[in-house]
């Protein structure tokens, strides 16, 4: 039996949209773009920034799973101009690549 998604899952799946790496692009200058590898769930993550779940976003960043957008990767996307999802859990922007 699967556990019902919390009411803050529900709103960032409804906040989340798909998203060209040109009005993506705004936001890396910024610094606020972090990719989320696509082992993860874009929205579980976005659930733990947003409440805050230190532990969790702390073994993500260590492990690499999540990590702030690097140049080698943003130039990649803008090559491949990539099917891109993305939810805003401010002041992040948090970003996965869809198949």
């Amino acid at each position: 039996m699967t556990q019902a998604p919390s009411t803050l899952y529900a709103k960032l799946l409804g906040e989340t949209a798909s998203i060209t790496w040109k009005e993506l692009e705004p936001f890396f200058a910024k610094g606020a773009l972090l990719w989320v590898e696509q082992s993860q769930d874009l929205i579980a993550v976005a659930e733990a920034f947003a409440e805050n779940a230190e532990l969790k976003v702390a073994a993500w960043l260590k492990s690499g799973e999540v990590s702030k957008l690097s140049e080698s990767t943003a130039l990649d996307l803008l090559t491949r101009d990539p099917a891109l999802w993305a939810v805003v859990v401010a002041p992040w922007v948090l970003i996965q690549e869809r198949a």
